[in-house]
């Protein structure tokens, strides 16, 4: 069944001016326990450290990512241009998933599943298909089958690909929002493109999303709109500093767990991740708020390592950094590991390698990780690779940039002598020169 609101529902947006609700699924999915939650996680985590205006959440990005593939599939539906128009289940199963394709985030998303072991797409699905949420129900509206449709486009095996590409490729809704968003929120001007152009010159060809050939100048400066973001603001050592820390609490706390530490505090919401017993109910219960109320109250607990990582984290006092080669460092690596040891930390918490990599556009690569390329439809209908029409591209696509530091804190003065502090402090000098 399929129901327009009797009157539209428009919300205020800084990106894309207003957001237009006109379904009543959709209204109704905004309005559930699982999307409001996303209210309380940040979209960009801890980078709020290094851009303090970041503090737009995963709520406002699913609602502009909903926009952004509502418009795509207006420009065209004069022309029937997408064979998806507003009168069709089909029209409901683009917009649902545009709409919750994040709502199985976390808290501090990545950090934290990296320590627990979850997939935040995999509790996308699990929103969308348990019959206990508010999600579910409200999608089983329209019919049985309908949450599945939707969790399909989620995990890309979706029948109509072009709905996938839509949400999931090296051009979708997903990116053009997260990286306006980002850009706006963060005052910086790297991620900003010509979005309106885009909208308009992509287009459906057989199964898949294509580019006219007059709009590939417009796609140039997303990539590298997207390439900036990455290097600049994504990458930042500050907010790499700020995730090294939390997930060494996350590991910590697991650990004083495990071997039967006594809290002062109850861990009720935690516990199950700690056991690996997570259930869906369990992990909706944590959003960044329960987090950082943990982290507050654990500055006054016994441990040492915890109480003062979690103070770290609480109140800014991050870790310095370094560049790292491992295959040039590793001495300089056991040198730096060896001395804090001897001033008291425990190099496993306060010594950390971390390295950041990405591939900002890509050519194809079959298997579970395939990446679509982005291709260009040329006047004659002739379809071309992207990096083969622009050169500004060909230079970037394939190649993966990585970067490498080292993460230690620098301020040791209470628990270090004169003179390990010089040798700390001499080695790491030492080091950085040999970096210029």
């Amino acid at each position: 069944m399929i129901n327009k609101l009797k009157d539209e529902k428009v919300i205020k947006d800084p990106i894309h001016r207003y957001i237009h609700v006109q379904d009543t699924l959709i209204w109704s999915l905004i309005q559930t326990k699982e999307m409001q939650r996303l209210r309380r996680v940040k979209q960009l985590g801890m980078t709020n450290l290094t851009f303090p205006t970041a503090e737009h959440s995963r709520f406002t990005h699913s609602l502009g990512v909903y926009e952004i593939m509502r418009r795509i599939l207006g420009i065209r539906e004069n022309t029937n241009g997408w064979a998806i128009t507003k009168d069709t289940e089909e029209y409901l199963v683009a917009l649902s998933a545009a709409l919750l394709h994040d709502v199985g985030h976390g808290p501090f998303s990545h950090t934290f599943e990296a320590v627990f072991d979850t997939d935040h797409e995999e509790y996308t699905k699990k929103i969308i298909l348990d019959p206990h949420t508010e999600v579910n129900q409200i999608l089983s509206q329209i019919n049985a089958d309908f949450p599945m449709k939707v969790a399909k486009v989620i995990d890309k095996s979706y029948e109509n690909q072009v709905i996938v590409n839509l949400i999931s490729s090296q051009i979708d809704a997903d990116r053009m929002d997260y990286l306006l968003r980002d850009a706006y929120f963060t005052g910086v001007s790297y991620g900003t493109f010509d979005i309106e152009r885009i909208l308009r010159v992509m287009m459906p060809f057989g199964n898949t999303v294509v580019i006219e050939e007059k709009g590939m100048h417009a796609v140039e400066d997303h990539v590298m709109s997207r390439y900036q973001m990455y290097m600049q603001v994504y990458f930042h050592p500050v907010t790499r500093s700020a995730e090294v820390i939390v997930n060494q609490i996350f590991r910590r706390a697991k650990a004083l767990y495990l071997k039967g530490y006594q809290f002062k505090h109850e861990l009720f919401l935690l516990i199950p991740f700690f056991e690996r017993t997570v259930s869906l109910a369990d992990y909706l219960k944590l959003d960044d708020d329960v987090m950082r109320y943990h982290f507050l109250i654990w500055q006054e607990e016994e441990d040492s390592i915890l109480r003062d990582l979690c103070s770290r984290y609480m109140n800014r006092k991050l870790f310095k950094y370094c560049d790292y080669d491992p295959d040039t460092d590793s001495v300089f690596y056991e040198k730096l590991r060896q001395l804090y040891q001897e001033v008291g930390y425990n190099p496993e918490y306060y010594i950390q390698i971390h390295s950041s990599s990405d591939l900002p556009y890509d050519l194809y690569r079959p298997g579970k990780n395939q990446r679509l390329p982005i291709t260009i439809k040329q006047k004659d209908n002739t379809l071309m690779e992207l990096s083969e029409c622009s050169p500004i591209v060909k230079a970037i696509s394939g190649k993966t940039k990585t970067d490498i530091k080292i993460f230690y804190p620098e301020d040791i003065e209470t628990k270090a002598t004169e003179k390990q502090m010089i040798a700390i402090k001499k080695l790491i000098s030492a080091h950085k020169r040999s970096k210029l």
